[in-house]
C-alpha cells in the first residue's frame, strides 16, 4: 500500500469513530431526556382535575337558555313515548324473536337462558318483581344486568308483560 492509502484509512477511521462516538453520545442523550418526560396523567386524574375547576355555574339565553332545553328534552321523551315498538304488538313470541334473543339465548350479561334452572327462583318472587326488573331494568347479585325495557324504551308495559310471560311460559 502507499502513503496517501494509509492516511485516507487513518482519517477514514478517525471519522467513523467519531461518528460513533456521537451515535453513542445521542443515544445516552435521548435515554437520559426519556427518564424525564413526566408519565402521562391517567384519565380519572384528568377528569378529576377538570371537574374542579369546572366553573360552578353557567348562564343560558336564548335559545340555548335553560326553557328551551327543557322543552326539548321534554318532546323528545314525548316521541319516544309515542312511538310503540313492534307496530304495538302484545304478541311476547316476536317482542321476544326481535329483542330478547340476542341476550337470553347465549346468556350475554349473565341473562338467564329459557330453561328451568335460571328462573325457578326468579319466578318464586313473583311475577310482579319479574315485570318490575322488566320494565326498569336491574342489575343482579350475580353482576347479571337487564337494561330497561329490554334497552328498547318504545316498549309498553302491556308489551313488556307479554313478553315476560310469554318467556314463562315457554321454558324449557
Amino acid at each position: 500500500m502507499r502513503n496517501h492509502d494509509l492516511e485516507f484509512l487513518k482519517r477514514f477511521s478517525m471519522v467513523i469513530g467519531l461518528l460513533a462516538l456521537i451515535t453513542l453520545g445521542l443515544i445516552f442523550l435521548a435515554a437520559w431526556l426519556h427518564t424525564r418526560i413526566p408519565a402521562e396523567v391517567s384519565p380519572t386524574a384528568a377528569l378529576r382535575t377538570g371537574q374542579r375547576i369546572a366553573p360552578a355555574g353557567a348562564v343560558y339565553a336564548g335559545s340555548t337558555g335553560a326553557a328551551a332545553q327543557a322543552a326539548a328534552q321534554a318532546a323528545a321523551l314525548a316521541k319516544a313515548a309515542s312511538q310503540v315498538a313492534y307496530g304495538g304488538t302484545t304478541d311476547g313470541k316476536v317482542i321476544y324473536d326481535n329483542l330478547c334473543t340476542a341476550c337470553h339465548t347465549t346468556g350475554v350479561g349473565l341473562a338467564p337462558t329459557l330453561d328451568h334452572s335460571h328462573w325457578d327462583a326468579r319466578i318464586a318472587q313473583g311475577k310482579e318483581t319479574l315485570y318490575k326488573h322488566a320494565i326498569e331494568g336491574y342489575t343482579g347479585p350475580d353482576g347479571g344486568i337487564m337494561p330497561p325495557k329490554g334497552g328498547n324504551p318504545a316498549l309498553t308495559e302491556a308489551q313488556m308483560h307479554a313478553t315476560v310471560d310469554w318467556m314463562i311460559g315457554n321454558l324449557k
